[in-house]
């Protein structure tokens, strides 16, 4: 099992895993700090570890969601354990603080054991006991321990899908591409060292070479498909999976040249209830609320560097008509970046060093500062915290007639932030938007409170590491 569904979001098993004990050895630092600092007598600790723990679950919750908030397991797979213990260090220190914070709020629900010596002591032996078993945690899950062996059943345009998608280092794989059995008669992109062709069934190749799963990934069902094959391997216990549904589990995005509206209507998703409707826009409301209180500050730093930059007289805001749910125009706020006539000769796209961003724009831009003013939409109702990023009505009229199922991302609100902002860098031309869409599609499929909260967390590492600002 690579992958545990949790409110129809996929979270990579290994991640679940880590994360756990990750908790669990945060909870033994807290108790070991504890331990030093109040107690020094082995059976007296051993009595009264009741009365530390609460403390030491609020230590390792918090810490765990900063971890989570700025990306804390996701480096691994491109910065490295190095990349992933830098950030381990910022966490820790960022849980000193917070901790604190919410032992003093919450004294009277548990033992006050939140004492700077303790905090600083406990996040030193977290980072010492956190590195040692992540350590041994990636010895044994880098020899494919959560790994399923997949075979593909297909070698056409799906099939080569697969391939160019989910083999590349970049890919968060959780399984082990056994090879591709192609059809007969069947029009092959897939290169031939990566083929395999069973003499027997496919039942009798799987008692050979056992597989975890398979993958239907075939351009024409009607042509030549072994159902009663398929059937057997089923009852012997191994999972048949769509190519789109595999597709979507393990890259998290939704493959636009893999479903048809017949997959958009036949699975699972794309609904929502008014509990979640009502659950969301509370959300929206405390979500903004809070960040509204935290941002003011600098949204009134904000204004007085335009001012200094640009006169008395420049503008601060810029008031832009988007594309809202079902399709509504609405007019979305942001502090101006750009000079006051940016778009005298009508809209194009925002690039890479446009020499039309000023110096106070380029620096809010890094940062999202940019998008605070977004806070008073959210409030008003016209957007969402979380959602598909709002775009210009000229863009979608273009894009939708070039891109399939464009239109669907006018299902939910827009937000201030969203899934594909996490998961891909700033658009700045079709083929990066038709990227993004694949990520809108898997949020609009698979929403939920909890994928909102994920998305709420992890966007602080987007600010942080300025990652897809532009």
């Amino acid at each position: 099992m690579a992958h545990v569904r949790l409110f129809r979001h996929y979270i990579h098993f290994p991640f679940v895993v880590l994360g756990l004990i990750d908790l669990l050895v945060l909870i033994c630092s807290f108790l070991l700090a504890a331990f030093f600092h109040y107690f020094g007598d082995a059976v007296f600790f051993a009595e009264n570890v009741v009365f530390v723990l609460p403390s030491a679950m609020v230590f390792a919750l918090v810490n765990l969601l900063v971890m989570i908030a700025i990306g804390v397991h996701q480096s691994r797979l491109e910065e490295g354990m190095s990349g992933m213990m830098l950030r381990t260090i910022l966490a820790l220190i960022a849980g000193v603080p917070l901790a604190g914070l919410t032992y003093v709020l919450g004294s009277q629900w548990f033992w006050y054991l939140g004492s700077l010596g303790v905090l600083t002591s406990a996040s030193v032996f977290g980072f010492f006991l956190l590195g040692i078993m992540r350590l041994v945690f990636f010895a044994i899950a880098g020899k494919d321990a959560f790994k399923r062996k997949v075979l593909v059943l297909g070698s056409g345009f799906r099939a080569h899908q697969l391939l160019e998608d989910l083999t590349t280092p970049f890919n968060r794989k959780g399984f082990t591409l056994m090879g591709f059995v192609p059809l007969p008669d069947e029009h092959r992109e897939i290169p031939e060292e990566y083929l395999i062709h069973p003499a027997t069934t496919l039942q009798q190749y799987i008692h050979r070479h056992p597989v975890g799963e398979i993958v239907v990934a075939v351009d024409d069902r009607r042509k030549c498909l072994p159902m009663e094959d398929l059937l057997e391997c089923k009852m012997e216990g191994v999972k048949i999976v769509d190519g789109a549904t595999f597709y979507e589990r393990e890259s998290r995005k939704v493959a636009l040249e893999m479903i048809s509206h017949g997959w958009l209507v036949f699975s699972d998703g794309f609904s929502v209830s008014s509990v979640y409707g009502m659950g969301k826009r509370s959300l929206d409301v405390l979500a903004a609320s809070t960040l509204l209180v935290l941002g003011l500050p600098l949204m009134i730093l904000t204004v007085i560097a335009i001012k200094i930059e640009d006169g008395l007289a420049a503008p601060v805001f810029y008031s832009q008509e988007r594309v809202g749910l079902n399709g509504q125009i609405f007019r979305v706020h942001k502090f101006r970046s750009m000079i006051t006539d940016a778009e005298k000769n009508g809209a194009v796209w925002a690039s890479k060093n446009d020499a039309r961003v000023t110096r106070v724009g380029e620096f809010i831009r890094k940062v999202r500062i940019d998008e605070l003013p977004q806070i008073f939409n959210v409030l008003a109702g016209t957007m969402a915290f979380v959602g598909p990023r709002p775009e210009r009505p000229v863009f979608v009229q273009q894009l939708s007639q070039k891109i399939p199922f464009y239109s669907e991302r006018h299902r939910v609100k827009p937000g201030v932030t969203g899934w594909a902002q996490l998961c891909f860098a700033y658009a700045d031309n079709e083929e990066d938007t038709r990227e993004k869409l694949r990520y809108d599609l898997y949020y609009i499929k698979n929403q939920s409170l909890l994928l909102d909260l994920l998305i709420i967390i992890q966007t602080v590492e987007v600010v942080l590491f300025k990652k897809g600002s532009r």
